[in-house]
């Protein structure tokens, strides 16, 4: 019998190959170097792909999250399509401010025609407009033998805008539920002191170079006594409308717009399209829930005068006021956001939508 055998050097390459083989697999699967190629790079990128896709599942509320890519900007979403550009510029009106107007009016007290506080009011109203640089006149007028004092500041060129405030105050609290108190004169935080001090604002925040009108401040005076000792309500404004030399081209009066309990509806008499128009501008503003777009009352105020001379003209006013002809209408119930409201929206309507 005989044995197989293979030559030495056949030995020789087996043990080589096998060794050859052996370092091979220890080294293929976890070679990284920048040659590799091909499946490697694929298992890379899908790595790479999950983990930028992953954190989507537990990311961070929106308002705390960081941007995927800081260096991108979001495209801002389309305008919503409307009749008028948007409200763009920045507002100077400020709520605290026409607050301490409020405060200043109720230090000088009641305030009815022809009183000394009366008098004294209209003095603190051309102060203050001439401290803001506009042009100052004043409207004497006499009714049943009381002296009354219009008060209008004048700014800017071109098709003149009126807004209107009565500065007098009732002087008798008829509404008053005490019956002994229904004679005393009363405080009018929000009748009275509340447009007065929306205007005095207005005439800080208007910027003259945004403006394409000439706007008159108007400080109406005897709007309040009316069906007390057969006075009619708006004297001042009848005054000054039945003398105007010049035809407006809009009338907006602002009365009672500080109550904390805001609730501006649609006046009745108003010009409606003006009416909508600064109605559109507070909705603009975010003002839909004070601003009311409805109809409710139907008012007899100083912007009747203008519109019986067939003039524009709006009331702004909420007549949802408890405190209304009494001497609980004390600066305690009027809101500095009520007259940031009103006083913005008024601001944006002259210096954008003119």
């Amino acid at each position: 019998m005989s044995k197989n055998r293979w030559p030495n050097w056949m030995t020789l390459v087996v043990i080589l190959g096998g060794v050859a083989i052996l370092i091979g697999g220890m080294l293929g699967p976890s070679s990284t170097s920048p040659d590799d190629s091909g499946v490697s790079t694929s298992l890379a990128s899908t790595s790479t792909m999950l983990s930028a896709v992953s954190p989507l599942a537990t990311a961070t509320p929106p308002e705390t999250a960081a941007p995927i890519n800081p260096t991108l900007t979001p495209a801002a979403p389309a305008p919503t399509p409307t009749t008028a550009p948007p409200v763009t510029s920045e507002l100077a009106f400020n709520g605290d401010l026409a607050y301490q107007h409020v405060l200043a009016q109720i230090q000088i007290g009641p305030r009815p025609t022809g009183s000394e506080a009366g008098w004294a009011t209209g003095d603190f109203i051309m102060a203050e407009l001439e401290k803001a640089g506009w042009q100052v006149e004043s409207q004497e007028f006499v009714f049943k033998g009381v002296t009354g004092r219009n008060v209008i500041g004048k700014l800017g060129r071109g098709p003149i805008i009126i807004l209107g405030a009565h500065y007098d105050t009732r002087p008798a609290a008829d509404k008053d539920p005490d019956p002994a108190q229904q004679s005393e004169w009363i405080e009018g935080a929000n009748d009275g002191a509340s447009g007065v001090a929306v205007l005095l604002e207005l005439a800080r925040a208007l910027d003259p170079d945004r403006l394409k009108n000439e706007i008159w401040l108007a400080f109406f005076d005897a709007e309040d006594r009316g069906r007390l000792e057969e006075w009619p309500f708006s004297v001042g404004a009848r005054h000054m409308a039945e003398n105007l030399t010049v035809n407006p081209q809009s009338v907006v009066v602002v009365d009672m717009v500080g109550d904390a309990d805001q609730q501006l509806f649609f006046e009745q008499n108003s010009t409606e399209a003006l009416r909508n128009e600064v109605w559109a501008v507070a909705a603009e503003l975010g003002y839909e829930a004070y601003f009311i777009p409805q109809p409710k009352y139907t008012i007899i105020d100083d912007h009747l005068p203008f519109l019986e001379r067939g003039i524009p003209a709006i009331d702004i006013i909420d007549f949802d006021y408890p405190y209304w002809h009494t001497v609980a209408d004390t600066a305690d119930k009027v809101s500095p956001a009520s007259l940031e409201r009103v006083g913005r929206t008024l601001e944006a309507w002259l210096e954008e939508k003119q």
